[in-house]
C-alpha cells in the first residue's frame, strides 16, 4: 500500500485554511490519544498526525512540503530526507491542553500531576528500547529507533506573598515518569526542593530541567514550568509589582490627620495620614511593593469606617457632630 501524504492523514485537502486543518487536527487527537483511545496502534497513530500537523500548519514547511509533492522525483527519500509520511515529531502542549487540561496547584506550594505525563511525549506508551511499533493500515509507514526529548510540562504553584517579598524555599510532590531499561514508562512518587526567587511577580515561571515527560529511547525528560500564582489576604490586590492595600481609617483620622502603624507586605510601616482624607483615596509609598527587578510601589487605598450607634451615647455624639457641621454642603 502506498504511503499517505499528510493531507491525508489529517483528512484535508491540499487548499485547506488553516482554521480546517486545525479542527481536523484537534478531532484526530481526542479520537487517537493514547489515553483514551483503545487502538492498539494509538501511539503510533497520534506521533504521525502530530508531525502531519507540525509540517503543514507551519507556512514556510508546507510550502516545502507542496513542491515536493509536485515534483516527487526532485529529491528521493521524501520530506526534509525522511521516507513518506517522515518520522513523528513531539507533541505541543500548546495545542494540546485546551482538549485535556494542564496540571493544576493544589494546596499551599504543593501540587500532585495524577497521570498528565502519560498523556504526552510521543511514544511514551507500547515501546520497547526506544522502538517504534510496526505499521499499520490507515496511515502506512512504520518507523525504527528514535532517540528524543520529552515534552515540556505546565503546572501552577500557589505562592504566599511574603514569599515573594523574601524569597522562599517550597516542596513539591510529582508523580513523575521514569523510563525503565524495556523502554517503558513506570511513575514515581517524588519530593522537590523549589527556590521561589525573591521580587518574582504574578504569571511568571519557574523551571525545572528534567521534571517533564520522559524522552524516548535514550532522549532525555522534558522540562517542567511552573506557572507562579500568588496568594494574599483579601485586602490586597496586585498590579505587575504594584501592591495595593485596603486601609481601614476613622472618621477624626481622616479629618484631623494621624500617624498609624500599619502591617503591610513591607513589613510594619509607620503612615501619616493627611488631614482631609477622603475614602478611595490612595497613599503611594515608592519601592514598597513587590522588590522586582523594577521594584513595584505600595499604594493605601483608604477607606473610612464610621463607629456603629450602639447606645444612647453614641446617639448623642452624632448629634453634637451634626449640629458642629451644620452649615457643611456636600454633593450628592
Amino acid at each position: 500500500m502506498a504511503e499517505k501524504n499528510y493531507y491525508e492523514i489529517l483528512g484535508v485537502k491540499k487548499d485547506a485554511t488553516d482554521a480546517d486543518i486545525k479542527k481536523r487536527y484537534r478531532k484526530l487527537v481526542r479520537e487517537y490519544h493514547p489515553d483514551v483511545s483503545k487502538d492498539p496502534d494509538a501511539d503510533n497513530k497520534i506521533a504521525i498526525i502530530n508531525n502531519a500537523y507540525e509540517t503543514i500548519r507551519d507556512k514556510d514547511k508546507r510550502a516545502e512540503y507542496d513542491a515536493m509533492l509536485n515534483n516527487p522525483f526532485a529529491g528521493q527519500g521524501g520530506f526534509g530526507g525522511q521516507s513518506g509520511a517522515g518520522q513523528p515529531s513531539g507533541f505541543r502542549w500548546e495545542d494540546m491542553k485546551s482538549q485535556f487540561g494542564e496540571g493544576q496547584a493544589f494546596g499551599e506550594g504543593s501540587f500532585r500531576f495524577d497521570d498528565i505525563f502519560s498523556a504526552f511525549g510521543h511514544g511514551a506508551r507500547g515501546q520497547t528500547g526506544g522502538q517504534q511499533r510496526g505499521g499499520f493500515d490507515q496511515f502506512g509507514a512504520g518507523f525504527g529507533s528514535q532517540d528524543s526529548k520529552g515534552q515540556d510540562q505546565h503546572a501552577e504553584i500557589n505562592v504566599d506573598l511574603a514569599s515573594v517579598y523574601n524569597g522562599d524555599d517550597y516542596s513539591i510532590k510529582l508523580n513523575v515518569p521514569v523510563r525503565q531499561p524495556d523502554g517503558s514508562v513506570n511513575y514515581d512518587n517524588k519530593t522537590l526542593k523549589i527556590k521561589i526567587p525573591k521580587g518574582i511577580t504574578e504569571g511568571k515561571q519557574i523551571r525545572l530541567s528534567g521534571q517533564g515527560a520522559a524522552g524516548s529511547g535514550k532522549g532525555k525528560n522534558g522540562d517542567l514550568f511552573l506557572k507562579v500564582k500568588i496568594t494574599h489576604a483579601d485586602n490586597i490586590r496586585l498590579e505587575g509589582a504594584n501592591v495595593y492595600q485596603t486601609v481601614n481609617i476613622t472618621p477624626w483620622e481622616a479629618a484631623l490627620g494621624a500617624k498609624i502603624n500599619l502591617t503591610t507586605p513591607s513589613g510594619t510601616l509607620g503612615v501619616s495620614i493627611p488631614s482631609n482624607s477622603k475614602s478611595g483615596s490612595n497613599l503611594r509609598l515608592k519601592g514598597k511593593g513587590i522588590p522586582a527587578k523594577q521594584a513595584g510601589d505600595l499604594y493605601l487605598t483608604l477607606n473610612i469606617v464610621n463607629p456603629e450607634v450602639s447606645s444612647d451615647a453614641d446617639k448623642q455624639a452624632y448629634e453634637q457632630l451634626k449640629q458642629a457641621f451644620s452649615e457643611t454642603s456636600i454633593s450628592r
